[in-house]
This record gives structure tokens, C-alpha cells and sequence, in this order.
């Protein structure tokens, strides 16, 4: 597809507090004048103040499925779109909006790879304190995460999958309307998701994908109702823009594994690929294995994607896949083969549960942030300490004894532990009765 300019069409631009008041009524933008709103924005003509009356006046009347749909083609063809039409195999891409804790694109991807699935996964951040599958691998020495896009393409064809850093050439005018959506605090705007994710995310080439909604204190989407309204728009506008979309809407209302950090989490993301580790973490790679391998037409039936998933695992080429990918981008596969190589914290502390009782809730995002002080988020240097963060993460429904360890922390600065330690104990809540856990997996929408 190639971006077609307003100069070529009878046009009239109109003013943009006419758009501006326009949407603030609840109307509908014609494709026209969403071209104009992108053009505007790429080039910079539309003063910021004018920009965030645009985002809030979205962000409080929403946008129509075919408005969303127009948005999302307009910032895709902003700027370049991959082509992987040569590559006979399945282009599919994971996605999710980001959790604590979740380490399961570190495992989907060679998986998918190794089901002869091809993944062209760049990836950003897309919420304060999460660490990206980015930062996770650059645990392993060497590993690098940005790549210009003919590598990328490259490193595709020979090996069939990349984690890279998203590129700047793709989908330039989502990055400046996501800039101003994190300072205008309308980040939380469905449409703008929508156009934001599906924009990049086919811009890569993918002709199908597979998002992880997930909703809870730990993410963005704090509302149920919410999340699964995210997940209907995301594949409403992907098949009519004539992709192959499945969204699960999954629980987010404690941290998705046993460990939150760095190199902590890399480390259980190779003890999944080796058929072990955590049973939330293993039933969610499950699923999500099962919708990557169905949509890509790999497997057929319900039975047969979940034997597929199964037995890459088992028969350790997935294993074998992500070292393909860590050693085609640089990083020493040699930490891969033995994890006990990664650095390891200096110090390692309990903390203690303040009374017998069974753990109610949990915040996962206090405790996201308090590992990000720890080090395990970059600092202003940039620099993240990849030893830090917590294990042995106590879940809800699990009955604890006073002084019991809800979970470890690994640490090497006094001073932060201190910082951190008060976000620790303020995301747990324990109660006398056993609560009924959360399901992990609310709903799946196709």
C-alpha cells in the first residue's frame, strides 16, 4: 500500500479547531480528514495545545470501528511498511499490553519459530515501570536489540524469527501521538490503543496476530469490561483490514510467574522452554502457543495445536530456537546453556508476611515498582542492573504463616532496598479466609 497525499485530492483542510470541536460533539472524522489530522501531526503543523484537545476529545467520545479502522491504515502508511510477501512461511505476531512479571514472548517466539511460524517481533514499552522482553534479553552479554530494517528482514529469512527494538521508520506518526498521549494522560483511550498497536504491528509485515489483553492492577487497563472492549476492537479492526486477529483477555492482578526483574525472569523463561516452571506461567504459553500455531494454519484442530506446542517444547528445539536468536543478534549463547552464569544479586532478603493468613490480593504494579528502584528499570544513565529484582513470589489462595516469605529480594543498594521495601509490603493483603483466585484466561475473542 502506498500513503496517498491530501495535495492529489479536492480537498478543502479545514481548521483544526473545527476537528477539535467536531469530535468534542461525539460526530464522526471522514477519511479525509483523518489523513489531514495524520499529515498534520507527521509534519509537524499542528501546535501541541491543539494535539492534546484532539487526544482528550477522542479520549471522552471514542472513535467508530471505521474510524479506528481508517486511524490505524493512515499511522501504518506513515511510514515504512515491511514487505515479507517472498517469505513463504506464516507471518504471525505476538502482542500484549504489557504485565508484570510476563516473560511469555521470551518462550512464543522460538516456539512459534520452531513450528515453522515466522515472527517479526519488534517491541517497545508501553506502560511506566514494565520491563520489555528487550531489557530481559539484553541480560545475556553481547545481545543486541536495535536493528535496521534490512537485517532485520534478513535474520527472518535465514533463522524465521528477531526481537528487535521497534524501528523509528515504522509508523513515525504513531510515536508522536503516543508521546503526547503519555503527557496528556490519555493513554488509556481504545481507539488510540487500538491504532497504535495494530499500525506497528502490521507495518512489520505480520498477516496475523495474536494479542495477550490484560487487565488488572498491574496494567493499564484496570476495568474488566474495559479489556474486553479493547480486545473486540483490536480484531474487529484487524480483519477489516484483512489480517487474521485472536485477542485473549488475560488476569493481570498478580504478577504472571514466579519472578519480576531482568535476568531473573530470562532465567525462567528458559526453564519453560525446557518443559518446567510455574503453572500460570505454563498454561498461559500454552494457550497463547495453541491461537499463534492455529491462526498461522499450522495446526488444525484444538487437539493438534496443543500437541505441536507440546512437543517443541519437550523435544527441546524451541530451546534450541531462541539460541538461534540470541546468537544471530549478537549474545552469548553459552548463558543460555547454563543460566547460572548470569550475575547474581549481592544480598538476598525475606519479606516476611506481618500476620497468619491467606494472601487476598496482590499489587502487582507496586511491586513492578519497587523493582524498578531496585535497578531492574534504566536509570537516567541507562544503565539497568540485571541481577536485581524478586523470586518465590507467594499467590493468591496461598496460605502463609507470620514471618513466612512472601517473596525474595534480590538487591546489591541498601538505599533502594529501603525504597523499595515500602512498595513491597503496600502490594500485599492478607486475609483470615481463602480467597477464590482469579481465572487466568477471561475470554477469547476472534
Amino acid at each position: 500500500m502506498v500513503r496517498k497525499t491530501l495535495s492529489s485530492r479536492r480537498f478543502i483542510k479545514p481548521s483544526y479547531a473545527y476537528l477539535i470541536e467536531k469530535k468534542r460533539e461525539g460526530q464522526e472524522f471522514t477519511k479525509e480528514e483523518i489523513r489531514y489530522i495524520i499529515d498534520s501531526i507527521l509534519d509537524g503543523e499542528m501546535p501541541d495545545f491543539q494535539m492534546a484537545a484532539m487526544a482528550m476529545a477522542i479520549f471522552f467520545q471514542g472513535m467508530s470501528a471505521q474510524e479506528t479502522a481508517i486511524l490505524t491504515e493512515e499511522m501504518m502508511l506513515s511510514g515504512e511498511v515491511i514487505d515479507l510477501s517472498h517469505i513463504a512461511k506464516p507471518k504471525i505476531d505476538k502482542y500484549s499490553t504489557g504485565g508484570v512479571g510476563d516473560k511469555t514472548s521470551l518462550v512464543l517466539v522460538p516456539l512459534a519459530v520452531a513450528s515453522g511460524i515466522v515472527i517479526p517481533m519488534m517491541g517497545g514499552i508501553d506502560q511506566d515501570f514494565a520491563i520489555s522482553s528487550l531489557d530481559k534479553l539484553s541480560a545475556v552479554p553481547g545481545f543486541k536489540a536495535d536493528m535496521d530494517i534490512d537485517p532485520f528482514v534478513e535474520q527472518l529469512e535465514r533463522i524465521g524469527g528477531a526481537m528487535v527494538r521497534q524501528s523509528p521508520e515504522l509508523a513515525p506518526a504513531d510515536a508522536k501521538l503516543y508521546d503526547l498521549r503519555k503527557k496528556t494522560a490519555t493513554i488509556p483511550s481504545l481507539p488510540l490503543i487500538t491504532g497504535s498497536v495494530l499500525s506497528k504491528k502490521l507495518a512489520e509485515g505480520a498477516e496475523g496476530l495474536v494479542i495477550d489483553v490484560k487487565w488488572g492492577n498491574g496494567s493499564f487497563i484496570r476495568d474488566l469490561e474495559q479489556a474486553k472492549q479493547l480486545a473486540r476492537s483490536m480484531t474487529r479492526v484487524g480483519r477489516s483490514m484483512k489480517r487474521r486477529c485472536v485477542a485473549l483477555v488475560t488476569d493481570m492482578n498478580q504478577p504472571l510467574g514466579d519472578t519480576v526483574g531482568t535476568s531473573l525472569e530470562l532465567k525462567e523463561a528458559i526453564q519453560l522452554l525446557k518443559g518446567e516452571g510455574p503453572e500460570d506461567l505454563q498454561e498461559l504459553v500454552l494457550k497463547l502457543g495453541m491461537e499463534i500455531v492455529r491462526l498461522a494454519g499450522v495446526a488444525g484442530s484444538t487437539l493438534s495445536a496443543k500437541q505441536t506446542v507440546q512437543r517443541h517444547i519437550e523435544d527441546g528445539t524451541a530451546l534450541e530456537k531462541l539460541k538461534e536468536i540470541v546468537a544471530a543478534q549478537g549474545g552469548d549463547t553459552s548463558y543460555i546453556d547454563d543460566p547460572d552464569k548470569f550475575p547474581k544479586a549481592q544480598h538476598i532478603r525475606k519479606l516476611p508476611a506481618p500476620k497468619r493468613g491467606y494472601v487476598h490480593t496482590i499489587n502487582a504494579a507496586q511491586i513492578a515498582k519497587g523493582v524498578h528502584l531496585l535497578g531492574a528499570g534504566a536509570g537516567e544513565d541507562g544503565n539497568i542492573d540485571y541481577a536485581v529484582g524478586v523470586s518465590e513470589i507467594k499467590k493468591v489462595g496461598t496460605q502463609v504463616k507470620q514471618g513466612e516469605p512472601l517473596m525474595m529480594i534480590h538487591y546489591n543498594d541498601e538505599a533502594k532496598l529501603e525504597q523499595a521495601l515500602e512498595y513491597f509490603k503496600a502490594a500485599y493483603r492478607l486475609a483470615p479466609k481463602r480467597p477464590t483466585p482469579p481465572p487466568l484466561i477471561v475470554e477469547r475473542v476472534a
